[in-house]
């Protein structure tokens, strides 16, 4: 027997192509209008660079904002590269989409999060029978659901 179609893991990973492909029209023209990004992601993810002294301050997660001043933004596959100024000290960084918690831009009242459970083809225990399965997607689930509707202005 087949394994089920995961949608999250499907959701996720069209999320974060949507994120790339964000950064990849910034990368190439620059941020228009008013729009800017608060992204938060997981300074313990193995593949995220940052400085010894960032990671100290922010051991668990940290929130960037892409706006006013950023240099050398390098979007690629896995992830992106971008020089951010802390305190008048510019630190590079790479954050993968992987370890990506929310993407949102205020300016159009947009934005992604993303559940903790990692992306991983076998982290799912089955469950014993299908009632126990049934609640099991349900709550894994609703963290995943993104509505489009608490974003619109009123």
């Amino acid at each position: 027997m087949s394994a089920p179609i995961d949608y999250g893991k499907l959701m996720h990973r069209a999320m974060r192509g949507l994120i790339q492909e964000v950064l990849l029209e910034v990368q190439e023209n620059g941020l228009p209008g008013a729009h800017h990004f608060f992204i938060t992601f997981d300074t313990t993810h193995p593949d995220a660079q940052l400085a010894d002294w960032l990671r100290d301050r922010y051991p668990q997660e940290m929130t960037v904002v892409i706006q006013h001043w950023f240099d050398g933004l390098d979007v690629g596959e896995e992830g992106f590269a971008v020089t951010l100024n802390f305190g008048d000290s510019p630190e590079p960084l790479f954050i993968p989409y992987d370890a990506i918690q929310t993407f949102v831009d205020p300016s159009v009242e947009f934005g992604l999060r993303f559940d903790s459970h990692s992306d991983g083809e076998d982290d799912d225990p089955e469950p014993p029978d299908g009632t126990e399965l049934a609640e099991a997607e349900e709550e894994r689930h609703d963290a995943e659901v993104v509505s489009l509707d608490s974003f619109r202005k009123h």
